[in-house]
């Protein structure tokens, strides 16, 4: 397939015509086709495609078609009957109004060129840049991050159901890929019997017993296709079969292998406390999203799949009326500026830095950065304020069993000097160890107190209760400790409460994604192709937004009561 870089086509005079008349208030494709056209060009999109062969459909059209899709929250089927059907994507997409379109196929195809070639933000870029340079958006304001929890495109599985289905992949992708081989391999008729239909198509036995012995059966047979799939004689490409190997790491993972005291091999399942299990950013969950990991946010919330940061331009939004109609129609449109996707075993102070380099690299580094307590750091802190950014968040306060308790003493209550490198406890003992070290790649320092001091201490059990005897402190280094107790003694201010309530409306945009796109449940499978989904998804409500900034129609008129508006004037 080769490009020849035309962008989008002129509309035809009858589809302008008959879309004036179906639409005299204009939709929203028509206002992105007349508004935002320059946006969605083919020379973008260059290096995906070929110079030879026959000329395929403009990338510049399918990615506008892409953000329809995500806008009206459509299917691949639905978007190319939308095509064909309504005069306002045909208007949008120069079509004639007897133009048959394109088959649904295309659009996926589509997503695997742009995957496959790194360009899963370009459509987004470049609706940012026009924002830019239209200035709609700028740097140095104010902007908000958060995250949410993505739901996997498949199916959950149990460890048991893993092991079999696993097993079950690598037979399915071996019978197309060497049938021969696989039937002098092993025993097709009995493997067929056990994996032919999905794992989760029958009921699983109900007596644990039962249950230990069949995953001892799913065991046995991943050992015994693995070791035929290595053996001297089997073709050494069938190893490089994506989804053997997957059953490789699923064996491992789930599996003990051991040779017992009468010289037997027994295959058993892992014990966590015996035999331990791989850790969560590694353990595998499926055999048909290798990405997809599972994790837990407090103890209500566990889920299989992804996490999603978006931040957002909030200079135009005053706290008071975060959620009040007219806000989005005063002054600039609150936009969509980064979206990052990870694993979902990925902590939010690991996002950070990436979303503000990111910022950084577009040209729209905040001056102020509205996050919750799960973003910041030390190191961060002081990081983002060198680099002109100010993180408006609440650090953790200290946890130490003495702060929790609010009746011991807690770090505040012990005086540092940091040129004599020593610390002062509040019975007036100083400490007689400072030692720096290293702690989780971080510096650190470690305070100790002689054990002679501490014992005899009249406050000990208000200090310490370590089966060691004496009090030790952990610090950061001379400059973060400051950063820290700075940020922690800010945020008990009324002042700065007041100003961070600003971050509570990016709750709102996450609610937008959610109701818009179904920003929390993966279209597709795999971290790349969640990260492509994401950006359209950013990209589409951006393009909303700006509709509404437009056509200075609010965004949540129908969601918000006229009572609740008084409340917002009142208080405003």
């Amino acid at each position: 397939m080769s490009l020849r870089p035309m962008g989008l086509p002129p509309v035809p005079e009858q589809t302008v015509r008959v879309a004036r008349a179906a639409f005299p208030q204009g939709s929203l494709a028509i206002r992105v086709r007349d508004r935002l056209g320059e946006v969605f060009t083919d020379e973008p999109f260059a290096e995906a495609f070929g110079v030879r062969g026959a000329p395929g459909l403009s990338p510049g059209m399918l990615s506008l078609v892409t953000v329809l899709q995500f806008a009206e929250n459509l299917t691949d089927r639905q978007a190319a009957a939308m095509a064909i059907r309504a005069i306002d994507w045909k208007y949008a997409l120069g079509l004639e109004l007897t133009d048959t379109g394109f088959d649904h196929s295309v659009l996926p195809r589509f997503r695997a060129r742009l995957v496959g070639n790194g360009m899963e933000r370009v459509v987004f870029d470049r609706l940012l840049e026009y924002c830019v340079d239209a200035g709609l958006v700028a740097a140095g304001g104010k902007q908000r991050t958060d995250s949410t929890h993505v739901v996997s495109a498949v199916r959950d599985l149990n460890r048991l159901e893993l092991a079999g289905e696993s097993v079950r992949a690598a037979l399915e992708a071996l019978s197309v890929a060497a049938p021969d081989w696989l039937a002098r391999a092993v025993d097709v008729p009995e493997f067929a019997h056990r994996y032919g239909p999905r794992v989760d198509s029958w009921k699983l036995p109900g007596s644990k017993v039962k249950r230990d012995q069949l995953s001892q059966v799913y065991g046995q047979d991943a050992l015994r296709l693995c070791r035929a799939v290595w053996s001297p004689d089997a073709p050494a490409w069938l190893r490089e079969i994506g989804a053997v190997d997957i059953m490789r790491q699923v064996l491992v993972q789930t599996y003990t292998v051991r040779t017992s005291s009468r010289g037997k091999e027994v295959v058993s399942k892992r014990e966590a406390d015996e035999d331990g299990v791989p850790p969560g950013h590694l353990r595998l969950a499926s055999p048909y999203d290798t990405d997809a990991r599972w994790s837990a946010k407090g103890d209500d919330l566990f889920w299989l799949g992804y996490k999603v940061h978006l931040t957002e331009s909030c200079d135009n939004t005053p706290p008071e009326a975060e959620a009040e109609a007219e806000a989005e129609v005063r002054g600039r449109p609150n936009l969509i500026t980064d979206v990052t996707t990870t694993l979902s075993t990925v902590p939010d102070v690991k996002a950070t830095a990436p979303i503000q380099q990111q910022l950084a690299d577009r040209g729209l580094p905040p001056a102020e950065h509205y996050l919750d307590s799960g973003y910041p750091s030390a190191e961060l802190i002081e990081t983002a304020r060198s680099r002109g950014t100010v993180m408006v968040t609440p650090v953790l306060l200290d946890r130490s069993a003495q702060a929790k308790s609010h009746a011991g003493y807690d770090k505040s209550a012990f005086r540092i000097d940091w040129k004599a490198r020593r610390v002062r406890c509040p019975q007036g003992n100083t400490s007689t160890g400072w030692h720096p070290v290293r702690q989780r790649e971080r510096d650190a320092i470690v305070v100790e107190f002689a054990k002679t001091d501490c014992q005899a201490c009249p406050v000990r059990p208000e200090c310490t209760s370590a089966r060691r005897g004496n009090r030790m402190l952990t610090l950061y280094p001379e400059h973060l400790h400051t950063v820290l107790a700075a940020a922690r003694a800010e945020q008990k201010t009324k002042t700065w409460k007041d100003k961070y309530a600003l971050r509570a409306g990016v709750e709102g945009t996450i609610n937008q994604a959610l109701d818009i796109t179904g920003i929390r449940r993966a279209r597709y499978r795999g971290l790349p192709k969640v990260r492509l989904q994401h950006a359209f998804s950013a990209t589409a409500i951006n393009v909303v937004r700006l509709d509404a900034h437009w056509t200075e129609h609010p965004l949540d008129r129908s969601r918000t009561s006229n009572l609740t508006r008084l409340s917002y004037r009142l208080t405003a």
